[in-house]
């Protein structure tokens, strides 16, 4: 289990000219909205309130940058899928995610978070796509496995894995609720930028 002194948000940034002043390494975090994105932020840096957890679905509208330490920063972005947005805000975010992914270099990956409850929806493909596209190394994160029967488990990781063309290497099962995946997670985490 990693542990951090001090983990902060820095700044919530709508476009490339709010980007922190920074050359510390960045992961990116993603994922449908309502997935355990905040939960997993949350749990990683073993923090209660890092990230909020709200009850309304898709409420980050900005890409969010956790310091931790001086070592990392995590960059969430905006939920992606959620219905309850227009069509002139989904495009706000692509054009948002695109800038970032071309432009910003300290970028090391990507942690695609999904549900292991459910298959990867076609926007996890297109956001794995996009990754690919940017050559932009990727780590696979199924939550809420406490929720999953073990008997179910072997089964959706597979649907998971063939959904997004990935091996079991590039993939961790995570329960905020349990902690399990919190120290693969942090290996795989760690081994992008160190």
């Amino acid at each position: 289990m990693k542990t951090f002194q001090t983990c902060e948000l820095i700044l919530s940034a709508p476009d490339k000219d709010s980007w922190p002043d920074s050359n510390l390494p960045e992961v990116v975090l993603a994922g449908r909205s309502n997935v355990g994105k905040s939960s997993f932020i949350n749990t990683m840096t073993n923090r209660k309130k890092l990230a909020y957890i709200g009850n309304t679905p898709g409420k980050t509208r900005l890409l969010n940058f956790f310091k931790l330490d001086d070592e990392l920063v995590f960059v969430d972005v905006p939920g992606y899928g959620y219905a309850n947005i227009s069509k002139a805000q989904l495009h706000k975010f692509g054009d948002m995610m695109e800038e970032y992914f071309s432009m910003r270099e300290q970028k090391k990956g990507l942690v695609m978070i999904v549900d292991s409850r459910h298959k990867p929806s076609g926007d996890d493909e297109m956001m794995m796509s996009y990754a690919r596209y940017f050559d932009i190394p990727v780590i696979v994160v199924a939550t809420k496995i406490d929720k999953v029967k073990n008997s179910q488990r072997k089964k959706n990781l597979q649907v998971i894995r063939d959904t997004l063309a990935v091996d079991e290497t590039e993939l961790v099962v995570f329960s905020s609720h349990t902690r399990e995946g919190v120290t693969q997670a942090w290996s795989k985490i760690m081994a992008l930028y160190k």
